[in-house]
């Protein structure tokens, strides 16, 4: 928002007019313009457009608090834990087979299960 203040006192101090061509602004013959009511205008705009940034900031924090504070922020849960990354691992290193063929099809919607390769047994990610 500070940038919006920035562009009008540099039109002021060089005598440009600024002119919004379209949308709500449009009506205002030069928003560089010296006058009371154009100054206010552009500060009323500044001031709610940064009291709308705080508080998406403000909401933002709590949510990952919020998420946290219920152990699921930072990304997804791993698809792959305790003694089946080191099956995977293995038949990784063994094998030579891909990692995406070892952790198997995308998860079924009615079932939450992933369909393992011929070689591992399914496992339940949920």
């Amino acid at each position: 928002m500070s940038n919006s203040v920035a562009v009008r006192n540099w039109c002021q101090a060089r005598g440009v007019a600024l002119r919004v061509l379209s949308g709500p602004l449009s009506n205002f013959h030069d928003l560089a313009a010296n006058d009371a009511t154009t100054a206010v205008i552009i500060n009323m705009i500044t001031a709610v457009g940064q009291f709308q940034r705080d508080i998406q900031n403000e909401l933002t924090v709590e949510g990952i608090a919020a998420a946290e504070a219920e152990g699921r922020y930072r990304g997804r849960p791993p698809a792959l834990t305790g003694e089946r990354v080191e099956e995977v691992r293995a038949a990784y290193i063994q094998q030579g087979t891909s990692i995406a063929a070892l952790g198997g099809s995308p998860r079924s919607v009615d079932t939450g299960r992933y369909a393992a390769s011929s070689t591992l047994s399914t496992v339940r990610c949920s």
